[in-house]
C-alpha cells in the first residue's frame, strides 16, 4: 500500500477559526484516523499561514508586530484544534527557516527553468501611508457583483479573484484615503509556459485521484479562460525575501509561499521529509480544502512544483467542499459572524457533538446551512435518538438481565449479511474520502440495530424464547463493537467510551464483522445530553450578531459583575407576580408548555419547560414569579414574553416553581426591608439575568446576602432547602 500524505488548508493566522473554517481540518482528521486504522502509513500535517498582507494589516490595527500577532493567534488556533481532538502528526507554522529555505529553493528552480518573468505594473499607492498597497490593503466595490466592501485580491461575496485596480472606487484599507496609480516592478510565474506540464499531470491525476466535481470544474474553468502570468511578489515587509537581484525590497506573495508550507511543516517534523514530498511512486497526497481555495491547489501550487523540475509528490485526491452558511447569511471571519471555535468551547457542548454535526452536515456536493434548530434536531434525533439509544438500551439490557455477561448463541446469518453490506459501503466511501456519505451510512447501520432490537422484543423473548433473546443481544452487542470502530475517526471520545464498556483493548478496522473478543460488559452511562429548547434559544441569542458586538456585550457584563448583586437587582431586575390563566401543551415540543398569564390588567404569554415536573392541573390558577423585563424570545416558533422562576437542585434532579398564592398579580418584588422601585427596569437578555444568579438558602430565595421579598415577606420554597433559582 502506498503511504498517505494528508493536508488540510492552512488556516490564516490573523483571526479565530469559525465552523466553516474548521470543516477542512476536521475532514482531514477523519480521513487520517481512518487511514491509520486501516494500516496505511499516514502523515497528517497542517499549520498556521502567517505571512502576507492580512497579517500586516491586522498587526497594524492592533499596534503590534506581525510576529507578535502570529505568536498570539497560533496559540489560539492550537488550543481550539486540541479541544476538537484533531490528531495532527504536526501542527506547525509557515514563519520558519525551513519555509524560507524551501520556498526560495522552489523559486530558484522555476527561475532556472525559465518560468520566472519580470514585469512592471501599475499598482495602487497610498500617499497618506506612503507605500504601495498590496491586495488586501485595498477595499472597494466589486466590478462583478457590486459588493461594496470587496478585498483587492478576491471578492468575499461572489468569490471572483481580483486585482486591486479592478475595484470600483478603491480606498486604502488602513486609512481610507483614495489611492493613486503608480508603476512598480514584480516577478511573475509563467503559467502559460507551464500549462502543457500541468494539463498532462491533471488529466491523469484528476481521474486516478477521483477529484471532487467542483475541483475539476473550477480548474477546467481556469484553464479554459486562459492562464496568465501571475505575480508572485509583493511590496511588503512581512514575508519571505526574494533571492533575486533588484528585488531585495520585496517578499513573495502569500499564495505562492503558503501551499509550500505543507512541505516546510513536514520538514520541521522530520529530517526525512523528502521521503514524503519527493517520492511520488510511493506516496499519495490527499488535500482537504474549501472551494474558494481550489485554483491555488490545482493550478498555482502544482505549477510551482512542476516548474522547479524536481520529482515532487503531487496531488492525488482533492476533497473540496462547498460553503457552510450560518442561519440567514454567511460565516465570516472578517465580519465576525457565525459560531467560532472559542464559541463552541464556551457552550459546554462536548467536542464530539460538534464534530458529529459538522460531519453529518458536511457540504460535500452543495452549500449547507448551519441553524441552531437543525443542530438541535440532528443531535437529538440521530446522535442521541439513534446511536445513543441503541448503545444504551442494548448494553443496559445485557447488564440488567445477564449480569453484564454476554450470552452464548449462534449468530443470525441474515442479520450479519445486512451488516456486511453497510460496512462495505462505509469502507468504500471512506477510501474515496466521501466522509458525509460514510457517516450517514454508519447511522443507517445503527438504525438497523434499533429496528432489530424493537422487532426482536427481548423484554418478551427473554422469558418466552430465551435462545432468540440471547442471539439478538449477542448480535447487537457485536454490532455496537463494530459501530465503536466505525465512529472512531469521527467522534473518537465517544468511540473510546463505548470501547471501554465492552472491554476492548484497542480499536482496529479488521475486527469488523467478527463475533469474538467480548465477554463482559461494564454498566453503561448516558452518552449525550439532549439539547433542550430553552438552552438552544439561549445559544441562538448569545451568538447572534458579530464578534465585535459580543465583545462589547462581554465588556458590559464585566462592568455589571463589578456591581453588587443587590444593586444589580435594584437597577436591572423587574420581577412581578403573575397568575397562570391557562396552560397548553406546546404543539411542536413535548417538553414545553404555553402559559397565558395575567398581571392585573396586563396579559402575557410565556413558554416554559415544565412538562416533566408539573401537570397542567398543577399549574392552572397558580401565582408565580415572572422575570418581567426579559427580552422576548421564540421557543420552537412561539413567542415567550418572560420567564417564570423556579428553584432546582444540582442537575435539576428536583425542581420547584416559586408559588406566591397570597400575593396579588402585578406586584413587583423587592429586596427584604426595601420598597419596590416605582419604575420598571429596561429589558435584559437571558445572559444578563444569569450574570448575577439567585439561589435558595434555608428555603429562602436570596440574591447576594439579602432575601428577595414580596409584599414585605421573604419569598420561600416548600421543598428545596438549597439550590439555584432560574
Amino acid at each position: 500500500m502506498k503511504k498517505r500524505l494528508i493536508t488540510s488548508a492552512l488556516p490564516y493566522v490573523n483571526n479565530i477559526p469559525h465552523l466553516g473554517n474548521l470543516i477542512q481540518v476536521l475532514s482531514a482528521d477523519v480521513f487520517a484516523r481512518f487511514c491509520r486504522l486501516k494500516g496505511y502509513e499516514t502523515l497528517y500535517v497542517c499549520g498556521t499561514d502567517e505571512y502576507g498582507t492580512a497579517t500586516e494589516t491586522r498587526a497594524l490595527e492592533e499596534g503590534v508586530s506581525p510576529k507578535e500577532l502570529c505568536d498570539r493567534y497560533f496559540v489560539i488556533h492550537d488550543d481550539i484544534y486540541k479541544w476538537f481532538n484533531i490528531a495532527f502528526d504536526k501542527f506547525g507554522r509557515t514563519s520558519t527557516p525551513e519555509q524560507t529555505d524551501i520556498v526560495q529553493s522552489i523559486f530558484r528552480g522555476c527561475d532556472r527553468q525559465g518560468y520566472i518573468k519580470e514585469g512592471s505594473i501599475e499598482q495602487l499607492y497610498c500617499t497618506s501611508c506612503q507605500r504601495f498597497l498590496a491586495d488586501r490593503f485595498v477595499r472597494g466595490t466589486c466590478p462583478h457583483c457590486g459588493y461594496d466592501d470587496a478585498r483587492g485580491d478576491q471578492c468575499e461575496n461572489c468569490g471572483k479573484l481580483l486585482d486591486p485596480t479592478d475595484l470600483v472606487k478603491p480606498r486604502c484599507g488602513t486609512c481610507g484615503a483614495e489611492p493613486e496609480v503608480r508603476e512598480t516592478h514584480h516577478l511573475y510565474l509563467d503559467l502559460p509556459a507551464i500549462l502543457p506540464k500541468l494539463q498532462n499531470w491533471m488529466t491523469e491525476a484528476s481521474v486516478q485521484g477521483f477529484w471532487a466535481r467542483n475541483a475539476v470544474q473550477m480548474t477546467n474553468s481556469w484553464i479554459r479562460d486562459g492562464l496568465k502570468e501571475r505575480a508572485i511578489t509583493r511590496d511588503l515587509k512581512w514575508g519571505i525575501p526574494v533571492p533575486k537581484k533588484g528585488y531585495e525590497d520585496k517578499v513573495f506573495y502569500v499564495w505562492f509561499d503558503a501551499p509550500i508550507g505543507y512541505i516546510s511543516i513536514t520538514a520541521t517534523l522530520t529530517s526525512e521529509w523528502e521521503t514524503w514530498w519527493k517520492n511520488p511512486e510511493n506516496v499519495e497526497l490527499f488535500q482537504f480544502i474549501g472551494k474558494d481555495n481550489i485554483p491555488f491547489h490545482t493550478v498555482i501550487f502544482p505549477s510551482s512544483l512542476l516548474g522547479s523540475d524536481e520529482n515532487w509528490t503531487l496531488l492525488h485526491h482533492m476533497s473540496s467542499t462547498e460553503y457552510l452558511n450560518y442561519e440567514s447569511g454567511k460565516f465570516s471571519k472578517s465580519k465576525g459572524i457565525g459560531v467560532f471555535g472559542t464559541d463552541a468551547k464556551e457552550t459546554g457542548i462536548p467536542a464530539d457533538v460538534w464534530r458529529f454535526y459538522i460531519y453529518y452536515n458536511r457540504p460535500e456536493k452543495a452549500d449547507a446551512l448551519f441553524t441552531w434548530k437543525d443542530f438541535q434536531e440532528k443531535v437529538n434525533g440521530e446522535l442521541i435518538g439513534n446511536l445513543g439509544n441503541l448503545v444504551n438500551r442494548t448494553l443496559t439490557f445485557v447488564n440488567r438481565f445477564y449480569d453484564g455477561k454476554l450470552p452464548d448463541a449462534e449468530p443470525d446469518a441474515e442479520f450479519w449479511k445486512q451488516v456486511a453490506v453497510h460496512e462495505g459501503k462505509i469502507t468504500a466511501h471512506l477510501e474515496r474520502a466521501e466522509l458525509r456519505d460514510a457517516f450517514r451510512e454508519i447511522f443507517a447501520l445503527s438504525s438497523l440495530g434499533n429496528k432489530s432490537f424493537q422487532d426482536g422484543e427481548p423484554w418478551r423473548t427473554r422469558k418466552e424464547a430465551p435462545e432468540e433473546a440471547a442471539r439478538l443481544l449477542r448480535d447487537l452487542t457485536f454490532l455496537i463493537r463494530d459501530l465503536a470502530v466505525l465512529i472512531a475517526p469521527y467522534i473518537p471520545e465517544t468511540s473510546d467510551r463505548i470501547a471501554g464498556w465492552l472491554g476492548m483493548d484497542e480499536i482496529r478496522w479488521d475486527t469488523l464483522g467478527r463475533a469474538d473478543g467480548i465477554r463482559a460488559i461494564a454498566k453503561p452511562e448516558i452518552l449525550f445530553q439532549r439539547l433542550e429548547d430553552d438552552f438552544i434559544e439561549t445559544l441562538r441569542e448569545r451568538f447572534a450578531g458579530s464578534q465585535a458586538e459580543r465583545e462589547a456585550a462581554r465588556k458590559e457584563n464585566k462592568e455589571k459583575s463589578e456591581v453588587s448583586p443587590e444593586d444589580f437587582f435594584r437597577e436591572r431586575l423587574d420581577l412581578r407576580v403573575a397568575r397562570i390563566e391557562t396552560v397548553e401543551q406546546h404543539p411542536d415540543a413535548d417538553k414545553l408548555y404555553v402559559l397565558q398569564l395575567k398581571l392585573g390588567e396586563e396579559e402575557r404569554q410565556i413558554v416554559s419547560g415544565l412538562v416533566d415536573h408539573y401537570s397542567i392541573e398543577d399549574l392552572t390558577g397558580r401565582h408565580i414569579v415572572l422575570v418581567y423585563n426579559l427580552k422576548p424570545a421564540k421557543l420552537r416558533g412561539i413567542k415567550s414574553e418572560g420567564m417564570l422562576l423556579a428553584a432546582s437542585t444540582e442537575g435539576e434532579k428536583e425542581l420547584e416553581v416559586l408559588f406566591l398564592p397570597e400575593v396579588a398579580p402585578g406586584t413587583r418584588l423587592s429586596l427584604d426591608g426595601e420598597a419596590a422601585a416605582a419604575e420598571g427596569a429596561k429589558r435584559i437578555s437571558i445572559d444578563d439575568f444569569f450574570s448575577t444568579p439567585m439561589r435558595v438558602e434555608d428555603n429562602t430565595v436570596m440574591i447576594g446576602s439579602t432575601a428577595v421579598a414580596a409584599d414585605g415577606t421573604p419569598v420561600r420554597t416548600e421543598n428545596i432547602a438549597r439550590g439555584s433559582v432560574g
